[in-house]
């Protein structure tokens, strides 16, 4: 039986040779927010190595306070557009696909810090995830600016010849912080319960689907879990995780990557699905599964410093044969090595090794 990850896949323009997808791994080596030669080598030897689909590392949109890191990439301005198209070029003339992760880092972000210090770090509600309010409510105007910005990202992101966009909607960032109702308790149309909460990606869908075209997929990322609190989930029940993911179907996107730590963990009790399986069951729409795939232990433990040793991939292709979700996002495994899905479809096992936590600091 041929390999189900290695089995092609289509969405509206976009044709991939299989199902691996390169996971948005933040790496901050692009000094002043611009991708450089070092970047778009980065990326380049893992379109070689048949990778699917690049998801890049996640890039901010134009909001002064969206980024918390000098050195992340954004995806906006004469000098970065300027290298991010060098890195598209590259990863094409590798026979390769790309979609850059529009990215707003929202109140995880320190004052003071990223491309603009002096920006004011945006939010829905001031509130943090503690319940503490240290800023004022955004005005309407002000998060209907929000959502345009993202829209100006993927704009640019159409001209540059890029494949697909994938929203940030995940992790405790800015778009998360609008579903999570302990620090989203605006009381006008972006806020109340939680499908009221998703209007704010909705609106980002819809208004990014105007600035790219019909020909685009647009993805959106999304979790249960918040970088400030593993546990938290927005939906308790697979009732109310098909009425929020509606809300996505209703605007416009087109596959749902769902975030979890570990894919092999079911989301509901009475089901062995995970988020990634609930949500293709919920909507119909393609899904990526991600979460250590290929690995033993989640990545957490790689930002103290902990390696992880290679897993079985047998769990994986059996999930894909039932048809479970569409698509796999592998990524501290293509971080360290470049040539891992190669190496996977031609059987050389042997040669995959332990996760080296020390791979954060390179762009091998």
């Amino acid at each position: 039986m041929s390999n189900p990850l290695f089995q092609p896949f289509s969405c509206r323009g976009m044709d991939m040779p299989n199902r691996v997808v390169m996971a948005p791994m933040t790496r901050s080596f692009s000094p002043g927010g611009v991708p450089n030669e070092e970047v778009a080598a980065y990326y380049e030897r893992r379109a070689a190595a048949e990778i699917g689909l690049i998801v890049t590392e996640g890039t901010t949109v134009d909001r002064p306070g969206a980024s918390s890191d000098a050195n992340v990439p954004v995806f906006h301005g004469e000098a970065a557009l300027k290298g991010w198209a060098a890195v598209c070029d590259r990863v094409h003339q590798a026979k390769g696909r790309i979609a850059p992760q529009l990215w707003h880092t929202g109140m995880t972000r320190k004052p003071g810090t990223g491309h603009d210090p002096q920006g004011g770090t945006d939010s829905p509600s001031g509130v943090t995830h503690k319940g503490k309010l240290v800023a004022s409510v955004p005005s309407e105007a002000d998060v209907e600016d929000m959502v345009a910005s993202f829209a100006r990202s993927a704009g640019h992101a159409a001209k540059l010849g890029f494949d697909a966009i994938e929203i940030h909607g995940a992790h405790g960032y800015l778009i998360d912080e609008f579903f999570w109702d302990v620090m989203n308790v605006r009381e006008d149309r972006y806020g109340g319960d939680l499908n009221n909460r998703a209007q704010f990606a909705a609106e980002i869908i819809s208004e990014c689907r105007k600035a790219i075209g019909e020909e685009m997929p647009i993805i959106l990322r999304f979790s249960q879990w918040k970088q400030q609190d593993y546990a938290a989930k927005l939906a308790n029940t697979p009732q109310e995780l098909e009425a929020f993911l509606k809300v996505f179907v209703d605007a416009g996107v087109d596959i749902l990557h769902c975030s979890q730590r570990r894919f092999w963990e079911p989301e509901f009790e009475g089901s062995a699905l995970n988020l990634a399986g609930w949500a293709k069951k919920l909507t119909g729409l393609p899904t990526i599964t991600v979460g250590s795939v290929g690995l033993s232990g989640d990545f957490f433990g790689a930002f103290v410093g902990e390696g992880s040793e290679i897993a079985a991939l047998d769990g994986l292709y059996e999930r894909m044969e039932k048809g479970e979700f569409d698509l796999v996002a592998i990524g501290r495994a293509l971080l360290q090595d470049p040539q891992w899905a190669q190496k996977v479809k031609e059987g050389r096992l042997s040669e995959l090794k332990n996760y080296d936590a020390a791979s954060l600091k390179k762009l091998y």
